[in-house]
C-alpha cells in the first residue's frame, strides 16, 4: 500500500470513528414537566383567606415550591422507566406590574429568578391586561414540543379547566394547584387532580387561618369577602 493510500485509508478510519462518536453523544430527548403560576389570580385568593395583605409569613416561598417539582419530576422520571427520554422541569411566574409599582415589585422577582424561575411580567393597563392568555400561549407552545405533565397554580376555572381537561385526556398528567376555597371546578373534575398550597411541603412558614363552615368555631367567625363591592361596578357581562 502506497503512503498516500495510507493516509486515506486512516483519514476515512478516523472520520468513521467521528460519525459514531456524534451519533453516540445527541443529546436525548427531553420532555417538559411545567409549572405555571398565575400570580394576580393567586394572590387574590390568599388575600381573600388572610383578610388582607400577607405577611412575610404567609407569602408563599417559591424555594420549597421548586424543590417540590424537581422531587416531583423525579418521581415522574422513575415512573416512566424510559431512560432514553430526560425529563425537565420548568416554572414560570406570570404577573402584572401595576404603574408606578416597579420598584417595588423589582425585588421579588428578582428573587424568584434567583431561585430559577422565570417571569413573564406584563403591564396592568386595563381590566383586560391580565396574564391568562399569556399563560395558555405558552402552554400550548410546550405543548406541541412535548410534555411530561402540566401544573397550574390558578382558581381561574373559566379560563383553565378546558384546556387543561383536553391536555389531560390525551394521557398527560395534569394539576391544579392553588386554595380549595376556591377551586371546587378542579375538586370536581374527573381528569384533573388538585394539589393545595398549604399541602406541600415549606411554601408557607406558618398555617393559613383558614375557616370553612365544616369547621367554625363556637363564638362564630367572620368570613371575609372574596372582592370588594366596588368590583361590581366593572364586572364584565
Amino acid at each position: 500500500m502506497s503512503v498516500t493510500e495510507d493516509m486515506q485509508d486512516e483519514t476515512a478510519q478516523a472520520e468513521a470513528r467521528s460519525e459514531a462518536e456524534s451519533e453516540t453523544s445527541v443529546t436525548a430527548p427531553s420532555r417538559r414537566v411545567l409549572l405555571v403560576w398565575d400570580a394576580p389570580n393567586l394572590d387574590m385568593g390568599l388575600g381573600a383567606i388572610l383578610g388582607g395583605r400577607p405577611t412575610a409569613a404567609h407569602r408563599p416561598r417559591f424555594d420549597a415550591l421548586g424543590r417540590w417539582l424537581l422531587g416531583y419530576t423525579a418521581d415522574l422520571s422513575a415512573e416512566s422507566g424510559d431512560a432514553d427520554v430526560s425529563l425537565e422541569p420548568e416554572a414560570t411566574v406570570f404577573t402584572n406590574i401595576a404603574p408606578g409599582s416597579a420598584d417595588v415589585v423589582r425585588p421579588w422577582v428578582e428573587a424568584l429568578r434567583n431561585v430559577g424561575f422565570a417571569v413573564f411580567a406584563k403591564p396592568k393597563i386595563d381590566d383586560d391586561s391580565d396574564v391568562d392568555s399569556d399563560m395558555l400561549e405558552h402552554i400550548a407552545l410546550r405543548r406541541r414540543e412535548g410534555l411530561a405533565a402540566v401544573l397550574v397554580a390558578s382558581a381561574d376555572g373559566q379560563a383553565f379547566r378546558q384546556p387543561l381537561e383536553e391536555i389531560a385526556r390525551e394521557g398527560t398528567p395534569v394539576q391544579v394547584l392553588g386554595f380549595r376555597e376556591h377551586a371546587s371546578w378542579a375538586l370536581a373534575s374527573d381528569t384533573l387532580e388538585f394539589v393545595d398550597l398549604e399541602d406541600i411541603p415549606g411554601v408557607f412558614r406558618e398555617p393559613l387561618p383558614r375557616i370553612g363552615l365544616d369547621s367554625l368555631p363556637e363564638q362564630g367567625a367572620w368570613l371575609q369577602p372574596f372582592r370588594p363591592l366596588s368590583s361590581l361596578l366593572t364586572a364584565r357581562m
